[in-house]
Parts: structure tokens; C-alpha cells; sequence
């Protein structure tokens, strides 16, 4: 290439798998995971943590691996930039079986990377954003949602170039026949934008988590904030971490589901591998219950490692997990 010459966004070269069953939309980032966290650090002072490994990070990221992992055919459409962070995360994602050929690498960006500090209870995370911020609606193809059935969006209020046009996403996917989710993520502002409302009338499943429901609602209590969001055609299925998660049943009553007890080292992104087990008993048009018991095994399960990806299970240990508590 002869000097100065700018080189253009490209999207990555890989073989095709089969026809894609679901679409992932989101973010790609490496995830820096320091385990163990004695505190969370406060300005000026030092904590110390019991192990540290880089990983394939992001919500989207994870939700993908997840459903891969259960055997599901997975296409990803994303950004990242030109650098080694990007590639092993696309590299991470195309060894699972997930078809990167709409991820688009472009040398004016630097991909993302997120630090989680975490622990057997929680987690706190600092991210730049990066490429992630750069995703547009128009970034997706209509030839990316003929060729699938289902459309899944994370982290809403951290995509800040995908935020604006994330409705006539859903729009156009709906349209062209395909079911779809969205998980919102945290806003850092902490608004809790109206748009987020607007754009559920053409989602059918919504996945927050206890924090982000209160969030979007105003509402403390998990029933009420749950009938508050009982719009049209959108299941809300809030996850309560240790407690499991819920939803809305017949005649408005509240639907629990209990966590799965496991020994945890790490929980950086069980709820993104909830929405994975969750997902994948949905479009399998199982029972509502099932499919919350689905989701709690895959989350749980998750964290039995360092990491959001590398514990995750198959549908044959969520299988195995779900039956033996029914």
C-alpha cells in the first residue's frame, strides 16, 4: 500500500456456516477481568486481587458465544478497530462457530476494552467504548436479517451510534418477519432515556436486570415495575441475580424462577449468559417457566470460571441442570 494512502473498513473474511438462526447486533471488546477484588479501589488507594485474565468481553459478545455454545447457529454484526485487541476477540467468536463475516474492522478506530473487578457476589466494570460507539442501524445489511429468524440487541445505552436508529432496527427486522430482544445494559448517565420506551413497541422480549428495570421504570418494587413495562406486544423478563429472575404470567401475576446454586468465581457476564439460555428455550417455543429455568441454569453455570465465555455450558449440561430441579 503506498504511503499515505488511507486504508478503508473492511469486514472480516471467513466461511460461511449454515443459515444463521439468530443475528446478534452489539458491541465486541476484550475483557480485562481482575478476580478477587479484597475492595473496590477508592481515589488515591491501592486494592489487591487474587487472579487476572484477558478475555472475549462485551455484552453482545457474550450473549453470542453463549447461544453458540448451546448449539444455536450465530451471525454477529459489529465493529472493531484494526488492532490485536479486535482480532482476538473476532478470532475468539469465528472459533465458536459464529459467523463474523458482517464484523467490519476499521483502522480509524481502536477497539474497545472493558475492566471488570470482580468477585464471588459482584462485579464493577470501567469501559471505553471505542469502535462499539461507532455501530449504526445502517451498519445492518438487509441481507444480514433475510438470512435469519431473530434479532438480538444488548447494550442499549452504552451503543451510542446504534441508540438513535435502534427502533427502525427492530422496525425492519419485524418486518421482514424475524422475532426480536433487547437487553438495555446500565446508563452511565443514569437517565434512562424515553427513547428506550418507544423502542420496545417493536421488541418482543426485554431482558433487564434488577437495577436497570427500577431504572427505566421509577418503580422500587419488581411487580409493579414489571406491569409497568406490560406494553403491547413486549415480555419483560427482569434477572434478580441470587434471587432468580421473573416474569409476568396469566392475569398479571408474577412468575419467579429460583437462581441455581453453584460455587461462583466470577460473575462478568451471567446475565448475558442468562439471555442466551433464555433465548434459546424461546425460539425452541418452550414453556414460559421453562425458559426462565433455562436462562437461571445458563447463568448460573457461567460463572464456574474466570471470564463470561469460557464456562459456559452446553445445552446438555443446561439440559441436565434444569431437569434435575423440576
Amino acid at each position: 500500500m503506498s504511503a499515505g494512502r488511507k486504508e478503508r473498513a473492511q469486514p472480516f473474511a471467513r466461511a460461511a456456516p449454515a443459515r444463521p438462526r439468530i443475528l446478534v447486533v452489539g458491541e465486541i471488546n476484550p475483557d480485562l477481568v481482575l478476580q478477587g477484588a479484597h475492595a473496590v479501589p477508592a481515589p488515591g488507594k491501592e486494592v489487591l486481587v487474587d487472579d487476572f485474565v484477558t478475555v472475549l468481553g462485551s455484552a453482545s459478545a457474550i450473549c453470542a458465544m453463549g447461544l453458540a455454545r448451546l448449539g444455536d447457529a450465530v451471525a454477529f454484526v459489529g465493529k472493531i478497530g484494526t488492532d490485536p485487541w479486535g482480532t482476538l476477540c473476532v478470532d475468539t467468536m469465528a472459533a465458536a462457530g459464529i459467523d463474523v463475516r458482517h464484523v467490519v474492522r476499521d483502522p480509524a478506530l481502536k477497539t474497545g476494552v472493558t475492566v471488570s473487578i470482580t468477585s464471588s457476589r459482584d462485579r464493577s466494570l470501567v469501559s471505553f467504548l471505542g469502535a462499539s460507539a461507532a455501530l449504526r442501524a445502517a451498519d445492518v445489511g438487509e441481507d444480514a436479517l433475510r438470512a435469519t429468524r431473530h434479532l438480538h440487541v444488548s447494550s442499549y445505552f452504552l451503543q451510542e451510534g446504534l441508540r438513535p436508529g435502534c427502533r427502525s432496527l427492530f422496525a425492519r427486522a419485524r418486518a421482514a418477519g424475524l422475532t426480536t430482544s433487547l437487553d438495555p445494559g446500565y446508563d452511565p448517565s443514569e437517565r434512562w432515556g424515553k427513547d428506550l420506551l418507544e423502542t420496545l413497541t417493536e421488541v418482543d422480549v426485554f431482558l433487564p436486570n434488577e437495577m436497570e428495570i427500577r431504572g427505566v421504570t421509577g418503580v422500587a418494587k419488581i411487580p409493579e415495575a414489571l406491569r409497568r413495562l406490560a406494553l403491547g406486544r413486549t415480555r419483560t423478563v427482569v434477572k434478580l441475580g441470587a434471587q432468580g429472575c421473573a416474569t409476568l404470567g396469566e392475569n398479571s401475576q408474577v412468575l419467579y424462577s429460583p437462581a441455581y446454586e453453584v460455587s461462583p468465581v466470577d460473575t462478568t457476564g451471567a446475565g448475558d449468559s442468562f439471555n442466551a439460555g433464555f433465548l434459546h428455550a424461546w425460539l425452541a417455543r418452550r414453556p414460559i417457566e421453562e425458559c426462565l429455568r433455562w436462562g437461571a441454569a445458563c447463568g448460573s453455570l457461567s460463572t464456574r470460571g474466570l471470564g463470561g465465555t469460557a464456562n459456559q455450558p452446553t445445552a446438555e449440561e443446561a439440559e441436565r441442570l434444569v431437569r434435575l430441579s423440576a
